[in-house]
């Protein structure tokens, strides 16, 4: 098998899979924060850029304070593991929630700011798991 039809780890596996990048992101695609958000995109980042981006009204920021804390969570629970979700980079985001997260083995990286696109890109870079 060629170098350049191995993965990046060179482990012999094929090509690396794309790493699927979640970031809250608002009308003008800048980063925001992920318990509130409207709009979540969804970024395939693969050999030092981004594939796949699609955006997605998810309505966190209405449906936010409409229950308890626990059913909230498990919407976005719900969100991440039917788009496959790997990462999520957000400006910020709850303590409880980046737990829950972790708990299901997704990175979380906060503190982005700016193009929702280029957070995609510098998260989706990292190891896709904790």
């Amino acid at each position: 098998m060629s170098t350049a039809n191995r993965d990046k780890q060179g482990d012999g596996q094929g090509p690396a899979q794309p790493t699927v990048v979640a970031v809250p992101i608002d009308e003008h695609g800048w980063v925001g924060p992920w318990g509130r958000a409207h709009r979540v995109a969804l970024a395939k980042v693969q050999d030092g850029a981004v594939t796949a981006w699609e955006e997605l009204e998810v309505g966190w920021d209405a449906l936010h304070d409409t229950g308890s804390e626990a059913a909230h969570h498990a919407r976005v629970a719900r969100f991440v593991k039917q788009h496959g979700v790997q990462v999520v980079a957000a400006a910020h985001m709850g303590r409880d929630m980046q737990a829950m997260l972790e708990r299901m083995h997704l990175r979380v990286s906060l503190g982005n700011s700016g193009d929702g696109h280029h957070a995609a890109l510098v998260a989706g870079q990292g190891p896709a798991t904790p």
